[in-house]
């Protein structure tokens, strides 16, 4: 039995999400050496909304918009990848994934708080 409330579903979306940039972070780090790599990324805040209201497809993975960045000093080989950038970005999606699971956590807690209450 799964039991899940649009909270959760919310929340799930955002940890899929944050995952997501997390993976493409750390793929822009690790091709820090190669010449003519352009840095990779998407925007997180319109990706969510977009997952929010639908107009996304449900598997984030397949759907994901990710776009080379722009704006970046390029290296005379042509690579774009700046690792305080990289760095500040990987930071900042733990922070969020942190928020996101503590969130769930709470939300779940909830459920069950609940589920105690209606047993008694």
């Amino acid at each position: 039995m799964e039991v899940t409330t649009p909270l959760s579903d919310a929340l799930n979306r955002y940890l899929d999400l944050t995952s997501e940039q997390m993976k493409l972070t750390a793929s822009n780090m690790a091709n820090v050496d190669t010449p003519g790599y352009k840095t990779e990324g998407f925007n997180f805040e319109q990706q969510f909304m977009q997952q929010m209201n639908g107009s996304e497809q449900a598997d984030f993975g397949a759907g994901a918009t990710v776009q080379d960045v722009d704006g970046l000093v390029a290296r005379p080989d042509g690579n774009n990848v700046s690792m305080d950038r990289e760095g500040m970005q990987m930071a900042k999606s733990q922070l969020q994934f942190r928020l996101g699971v503590e969130l769930l956590k709470q939300q779940f807690t909830n459920v069950m708080d609940a589920i105690h209450a209606e047993a008694k």
